[in-house]
């Protein structure tokens, strides 16, 4: 019956429950024996043949619940019983365990009416005997019958509500991996950002500053001279390294990184940036606070960003930047005066080897901390970008970083 694995507890209750009618048959058939009655002889074969009905139902694992195996065997046990009960008024407490089998093995539409069957039957053959008639008389049998139907439903309910926090911890397990599995995946393209990043705002804009510097110098030098292969062959050198570098960064992608004082750091900028072709001014706006060092971070890197193009593509004579600090947000304005271009249609930068990934870095660092970036460009009438970041607030009052 069931042979499937049961913990502890249900193995225990079936062997109760296996043990407790093969008792009460042997108290029917020493009550018989004992007693001697007419039919002994009778009771004690019926009663050896109900066992050995019960045993073959217990060993025979196509008896299992809600089947029509067990229906089947519950029916011929039920039927040995009746026999016996005919034989022996004695026969009366082996419904008990009969409750929980058909309980346990039928449907509860089937279960409970097979129960109170049973009880009457119970009943019924006791009064058929002619025995005295007394309150244990129908008490006995009704309330073995109720306390069977609550054991088994609570065991159930209880069996459902185990099943059911077992489904949600194996759940909450399942969740935990794919969260843990998330947070790496996240780990990672976090990294990936970064080290995008900081390869186009250093090493990229670096190399591209040298093969610049080298270009002109190379400009500079007769074709003649001792140094001009030198000069060509060190900005060739870069010029592969530059390709090398944004290849690495199309291969990754953009989040934060640098400390130190915002605007010291933008005046030395405005200052490595400036040359003869091109001249770069830096002013302040407003009443500087205290920001957190993500905003500082994304404030330099989109004004190296944003410089670099300037050198790069716009062919500009005049860049300014300004640092505007307002009551609730922080901005970064550059603006020059040079060739302009339609910002929709700066190619993706996966579709050329010249540049290109300054714009989506810089509008992913601003989306990272809340803020916008614009761009207002066209064909002939210069560029300006504004990057605009809301302060944080504590205590009420903006700039104050909890950190």
């Amino acid at each position: 019956m069931d042979p499937r694995p049961h913990p502890p507890v249900a193995t225990a209750l079936r062997l109760c429950l296996h043990a407790l009618l093969i008792g009460l048959l042997a108290l029917v058939v020493v009550r018989a024996v004992g007693d001697g009655v007419p039919r002994a002889g009778a009771v004690v074969t019926v009663a050896g043949l109900m066992a050995a009905v019960y045993a073959a139902g217990a060993l025979l694992p196509a008896v299992q619940p809600h089947t029509r195996t067990a229906a089947v065997w519950l029916a011929a046990l039920g039927a040995v019983w009746l026999a016996l009960l005919v034989l022996s008024p004695d026969a009366l407490w082996v419904a008990f365990p009969l409750y929980f089998l058909q309980l346990h093995l039928l449907p509860n539409r089937w279960g409970l009416p097979a129960v109170a069957v049973s009880a009457a039957a119970a009943i019924a053959c006791f009064l058929w005997h002619g025995q005295a008639v007394n309150p244990g008389t129908f008490i006995g049998p009704l309330l073995g019958a109720a306390v069977a139907v609550a054991t088994v439903l609570g065991y159930e309910a209880l069996f459902r509500e185990s099943e059911r926090r077992r489904r949600l911890i194996e759940e909450l397990m399942s969740t935990r991996a794919e969260l843990a599995e998330a947070e790496r995946t996240a780990g990672t393209l976090a990294e990936r950002e970064r080290l995008a990043r900081e390869i186009h705002d250093t090493l990229a804009q670096g190399l591209s500053s040298i093969q610049l510097l080298l270009r002109a110098a190379e400009r500079t030098l007769p074709d003649d001279a001792p140094a001009t292969a030198h000069v060509r062959r060190a900005r060739e050198a870069a010029q592969e390294n530059l390709a090398e570098a944004r290849r690495f960064v199309r291969a990754l992608s953009p989040p934060d990184l640098a400390n130190g004082s915002l605007a010291a750091a933008l005046e030395r900028l405005t200052a490595r940036t400036t040359g003869p072709d091109l001249t770069v001014q830096f002013a302040v706006s407003g009443t500087p606070v205290e920001l957190p060092t993500p905003y500082e971070v994304a404030l330099l890197r989109t004004a190296q960003s944003a410089l670099a193009n300037t050198v790069r593509h716009a062919g500009a004579r005049r860049a300014e930047i300004t640092l505007s600090f307002m009551d609730t947000s922080v901005s970064l304005d550059v603006v020059d005066d040079g060739r302009g271009f339609t910002p929709g249609l700066v190619p993706a930068p996966a579709d050329r080897d010249t540049g290109g990934f300054g714009l989506p870095a810089m509008r992913a660092r601003a989306r990272s901390l809340g803020g916008t970036l614009s761009v207002e460009s066209a064909p002939g009438q210069g560029t300006a970008l504004a990057l605009t970041l809301p302060l944080p607030l504590t205590d009420g009052r903006p700039g104050q970083d909890a950190a």
